[in-house]
């Protein structure tokens, strides 16, 4: 009897320690890994959210820029992490279903780690040189019928969420133009607003600006429906049905995190992106508070998995 009275409490306390530490954690500041420089809009992000958990759980949620393979390192480097909460990943739809299909990475995206809340989704928006004769997307894509490769777009590389989306929407349109990629998106922004490309398919907040000084034409934007920033600019989906490209940014911790605390953590975030003040400093920066659970976050990946394959498929691009 006693061998099984200690074995009920064995397997009683073995049940109830990842509940107890998600009451007690956190113990100590909290790391978010952001996989771009400072300054960007999902550092920007990372540290608006990450603020407010600092105040809610009154331990500070640390923002740590790790660069490198266009956000591979950081990735791997939270893979790699102990799972026991204090290592949070603040990534974008690039490092878990893009470089995967387009690079050698030590992690796998979908095995190494556990979803917890989107924070926001934002489409991307067709900006063109004012110069063009357009103002409309049909009559983009009229021009550029009439002058088959005659055209540029730019992108801030192959593989990057503004070229695969390109080429899915030259695919839909059946035009033909050529890929410029950049390095520097300042240099990027230089060019277009030059002259020396037509067109880009860029997130918004590289936009507002140029486009209220008239110095770039806003055609569309990529998400299913009208974004609140440009009421006024029509889904690429209502002359194309179906089409749909969609970045976000969330957290992610390492998968074998304890449950109750990436269950805590997402209840958390989906209050904090829906408080008027954070919302409004998001939708500020160009993009949609979202906020949704674990399971939302993964039938979201699981839903636009197909669309960056087949994109990656339609650049041509082979795995480096």
């Amino acid at each position: 009897m006693n061998k099984w009275i200690a074995i009920c409490i064995a397997l009683g306390s073995a049940f109830h320690t990842p509940l107890l530490q998600a009451q007690t954690w956190p113990q100590r500041p909290v790391k978010v890994v952001v996989p771009f420089a400072a300054g960007g809009s999902t550092d920007s992000q990372a540290r608006i959210v990450s603020d407010r958990l600092s105040a809610v759980f009154g331990q500070q949620f640390l923002v740590e820029n790790r660069l490198g393979a266009s956000g591979a390192i950081a990735a791997e480097f939270v893979a790699k992490a102990p799972a026991d909460g204090y290592t949070l990943f603040f990534s974008t739809v690039s490092q878990i279903l893009i470089l995967p299909l387009v690079q050698k990475v030590s992690y796998d995206p979908m095995k190494d780690f556990a979803p917890i809340s989107i924070v926001s989704t934002n489409p991307l928006v067709i900006g063109v040189h004012p110069s063009l004769p357009v103002k409309t997307l049909k009559e983009f894509v009229n021009h550029g019928k009439a002058r088959p490769g005659q055209m540029n777009y730019a992108s801030n590389g192959s593989g990057t969420l503004g070229h695969l989306s390109t080429v899915l929407f030259l695919s839909r349109a059946a035009l033909q133009m050529t890929h410029v990629p950049y390095k520097s998106s300042a240099q990027l922004m230089a060019d277009l607003i030059g002259g020396q490309v037509q067109m880009f398919f860029g997130p918004p907040s590289d936009f507002i600006q140029h486009a209220k000084a008239g110095k770039i034409t806003l055609l569309a934007v990529s998400s299913e429906k009208r974004m609140r920033q440009f009421p006024d600019l029509p889904a690429i989906s209502e002359i194309y049905p179906g089409f749909r490209t969609v970045t976000w940014n969330g957290y992610l911790a390492p998968v074998a995190t304890p449950k109750p605390i990436i269950d805590r953590l997402a209840q958390e975030i989906a209050k904090i992106v829906m408080e008027p003040v954070t919302a409004e400093r998001l939708v500020t920066i160009g993009v949609d508070p979202l906020g949704n659970t674990p399971t939302e976050f993964s039938e979201f990946v699981r839903r636009d998995a197909p669309t960056w394959r087949d994109a990656v498929n339609a650049a041509g691009i082979k795995q480096e």
